[in-house]
C-alpha cells in the first residue's frame, strides 16, 4: 500500500507545485499589463478626468459680473433651459441643439458616404500597398495646414464675387450671384464635410482592409450581384468602422464653434458657439454647465450607437 501511495502522493505534489507556478505567472503578466497601461492611464487621469471633474464642480458655482463664487449652486443649469418649460416654443437652448444637430446630422451623411466610397476603393480597387499609402497620403496632406486656413479658402470660392458665382454668370447660368453660397447652413456644413471626411473614411478602410477576400467570391459564386455583395456582406463587415467614424465625425461637429463662426459669418447659433461666447464674457460657471449638458448630449449619442453595434464584440 506505502509503495503505491508514494506516487500518488508525488503526482499531487507535483501538481500542485505546476498549479502554483501557473498561478504566479499568471500573476506576473496581470502586474506586467497593468505596468504598461499605467502610463497611458496617467496621461488620462491627468488630462482627461481632472479636467473634466473641475468643469463639472466649476458649473454649480455662482458667478457676477465681477468674480466667481466658489457657493454650491444649480442657478447655471436653471439658466441653460430657461423657458424650456413655460412656453409653447422651443426655448433658446432646444433651438441651438436643434441647429447643432441638423449640422451634425447632415455633416455624418455626406462623410458617410463620401468616406464608405473612398475607402472602398482603396481597399478594393487598389491592389498596390504603396499606391493605398499614397492615397491616403493625399487625404492627409490638407491636415498639414490649419483649420481656420482651409476655411478661409473657401471664401474666394463662395463669396458673392466669387469663383462660382463669376463662372456661372460667364456662362449664363445665373444673372445675379447666389446669396447662399457664404455665411449660410450650405457654407457650414461643406467646411465640416471639408474638415471632418478623413475620420470617417480610415476607420471604414481599415474595417474593410480586414475582410477576407473569399466571402466576395463566395457572394459571387452563389450569384450574388454588386449590390448585393455590397449590402450583405461588405457593410455588416464594415459596421465597427461605420460606428467609429460616426463617432468622431459626431463628436467632433457638436463641440465646434469655430467653423460655424467663420462660415457662418457669426450669425449662425451653435452649442460650442454659446459657449466660447460665454467663456469670452468670463462667465465660466455657466460656460461649464453648458458643457456638461453638451457632454451629457454626445454620450447619449454615442451609447446609442454602441447598442445598435457593439464594438467590443465586433472589434
Amino acid at each position: 500500500m506505502t509503495d503505491i501511495a508514494l506516487p500518488a502522493i508525488a503526482n499531487t505534489a507535483t501538481e500542485s507545485a505546476s498549479t502554483t507556478s501557473l498561478t504566479a505567472k499568471m500573476r506576473r503578466r496581470r502586474v506586467l499589463a497593468y505596468l504598461q497601461a499605467a502610463p497611458m492611464a496617467l496621461v488620462f487621469l491627468v488630462f482627461f478626468v481632472v479636467p473634466l471633474a473641475l468643469t463639472l464642480i466649476v458649473s454649480f458655482w455662482s458667478y457676477n459680473e465681477y468674480e466667481i463664487i466658489p457657493a454650491f449652486t444649480v442657478q447655471n443649469y436653471i439658466d441653460v433651459f430657461e423657458g424650456c418649460l413655460n412656453t409653447a416654443d422651443a426655448c433658446t437652448t432646444v433651438r441651438t441643439y436643434l441647429s447643432t444637430l441638423k449640422f451634425c446630422a447632415l455633416t455624418w451623411a455626406c462623410t458617410l458616404v463620401i468616406g464608405f466610397t473612398v475607402a472602398y476603393f482603396v481597399a478594393f480597387h487598389v491592389r498596390s500597398k504603396t499606391m493605398q499609402m499614397a492615397l491616403f497620403l493625399v487625404c492627409t496632406i490638407p491636415f498639414w495646414t490649419s483649420n481656420v486656413i482651409r476655411m478661409i479658402s473657401w471664401i474666394p470660392l463662395l463669396g458673392r464675387n466669387g469663383l462660382v458665382n463669376d463662372t456661372l454668370m460667364g456662362l449664363g447660368l445665373i444673372r445675379a450671384p447666389i446669396e447662399g453660397l457664404l455665411y449660410s447652413d450650405f457654407s457650414v456644413v461643406l467646411a465640416f464635410v471639408h474638415l471632418n471626411t478623413v475620420f470617417m473614411i480610415v476607420p471604414i478602410f481599415n474595417s474593410m482592409a480586414r475582410i477576407d477576400r473569399s466571402l466576395i467570391e463566395a457572394a459571387y459564386d452563389s450569384g450574388a450581384t454588386g449590390w448585393q455583395t455590397l449590402w450583405n456582406v461588405v457593410v455588416p463587415l464594415a459596421k465597427p468602422g461605420i460606428a467609429i467614424g460616426s463617432i468622431f465625425v459626431i463628436t467632433l461637429v457638436m463641440g465646434d464653434f469655430v467653423t460655424v463662426g467663420v462660415m457662418g459669418g457669426q450669425q449662425i447659433a451653435s452649442v460650442g458657439k454659446v459657449i466660447q461666447v460665454q467663456m469670452s464674457a468670463l462667465q465660466l460657471p455657466a460656460a461649464a454647465a453648458n458643457a456638461v449638458v453638451l457632454l451629457g448630449a454626445v454620450m447619449l449619442m454615442i451609447v446609442a450607437m454602441t447598442r445598435l453595434i457593439d464594438l467590443r464584440k465586433e472589434l
